[in-house]
């Protein structure tokens, strides 16, 4: 049967006269509330003229309940009850619930990896649930307590924050390029390439530097973790960004030998607006330290 909620009262004045029922005064239901005495018996009242009943009656410093009272704090006690009970059930259970996290394969791969070892040190007793995908996530539909996305900064319905630096730049190992640290273009058009087929800013950036990536020496590979691993190996120089190589170059494994400005594309976190769960809200105090 369907809840006809146009006939049930106000939940402030059922929990005025709950309040009232389990206490037995209005002076120590309002303490309990946290409002006057004046305004739990205003409610009270207000509950009696809608529902055409007299349910308190003063009795000296306190208040006893008709019997038509009794049954209706009957039947409150056993409603609250059972919403009081599901609370703390969903309370527990989203307490113990891992922070989901939705981002790239790639991203999960170079840049959060190297650092969960520090987040696991502070809060030892959080636990993530890691979702990489090139796909973007409804952070709604999907649970998500928040993602990693690359992009301008901006998503209708979503709270975003910089997390870190997605400029790109054109790195190789040291037994492909050597001691250089800065190649000419000549060079660059001379050089083997590992590169993908389906990332219009790469191509971008390779124009600007007067290179037709149509005519370039290279192999593909769509994904950016095998694309790195294989310029470690010195099969080709590859565009990335730099937070994805930045623990390459300073194990000396890749140098970059050109390096983009443009301030975007860049790394954002995304959260749905509103209040986050105390594990959320730590991990993502925790990412910002690291942008």
């Amino acid at each position: 049967m369907p809840t006809d909620w146009r006939s049930i009262p106000s939940l402030t004045a059922l929990r005025a006269f709950a309040a009232t029922a389990e206490l037995r005064s209005f002076s120590q239901a309002a303490r309990l509330l946290n409002v006057t005495h004046a305004a739990v018996a205003q409610q009270v009242r207000a509950l009696e003229d809608q529902l055409g009943r007299s349910l308190v009656q003063r009795e000296g410093r306190g208040v006893s309940l008709t019997s038509d009272g009794e049954q209706l704090a009957e039947a409150l006690r056993e409603g609250f009850g059972a919403i009081q009970r599901g609370l703390e059930a969903l309370r527990a259970g989203e307490a113990d619930r891992p922070v989901r996290v939705t981002l790239t394969a790639s991203f999960a791969a170079q840049w959060l990896m190297p650092r969960l070892k520090d987040f696991w040190e502070r809060e030892p007793d959080i636990g993530l649930s890691l979702h990489p995908d090139n796909r973007v996530a409804d952070l709604h539909r999907e649970r998500m307590d928040l993602g990693i996305r690359y992009g301008n900064g901006e998503w209708p319905g979503l709270e975003t924050q910089y997390l870190a630096s997605a400029r790109l730049v054109i790195a190789g190992a040291p037994s492909l390029i050597g001691d250089k640290t800065e190649l000419t273009p000549a060079e660059l058009a001379e050089m083997d390439w590992i590169l993908s087929g389906s990332w219009p800013e790469q191509d971008t950036l390779l124009r600007q530097l007067g290179l037709d990536p149509d005519t370039l020496s290279r192999t593909d590979i769509n994904s950016e973790e095998l694309a790195i691993a294989a310029a470690r190996q010195g099969l080709g120089l590859v565009v990335e960004t730099a937070a994805l190589i930045e623990s390459d170059v300073a194990d000396g494994r890749l140098r970059i030998v050109h390096e983009g400005r443009e301030r975007l594309p860049a790394y954002f976190i995304v959260t749905l607006p509103g209040p986050k769960r105390a594990a959320a809200r730590a991990f993502l105090k925790w990412l910002k330290s690291q942008s």
